[in-house]
């Protein structure tokens, strides 16, 4: 797996056990093996995507809050990605 989609998936297991859109987007991560972040964006619907904003959102603040520059980086090239 990709190593962005890496960083990706596993902030999206901070969110399985309150957020049944999220548990979806990581499932889909899971079982769909996509080359590179840019070919699983390709494949988020409108949906996704808002959901996938907001939930990077909260994910850069805290890579950011905790000083972990490699996670903010790869989060920050799939948020580019979105619009």
């Amino acid at each position: 797996m990709d190593e962005t989609l890496g960083y990706l998936r596993e902030s999206l297991s901070n969110y399985l056990e309150t957020s049944p859109p999220c548990i979806a987007l990581y499932k889909k991560l899971l079982h769909n093996h996509y080359e590179d972040e840019l070919a699983f964006v390709r494949d988020l619907d409108v949906e996704e995507i808002n959901l996938l904003n907001t939930v990077l959102q909260k994910e850069l603040e805290y890579a950011r809050e905790t000083q972990d520059d490699k996670r903010a980086g790869e989060l920050t090239e799939i948020f580019e990605l979105l619009f």
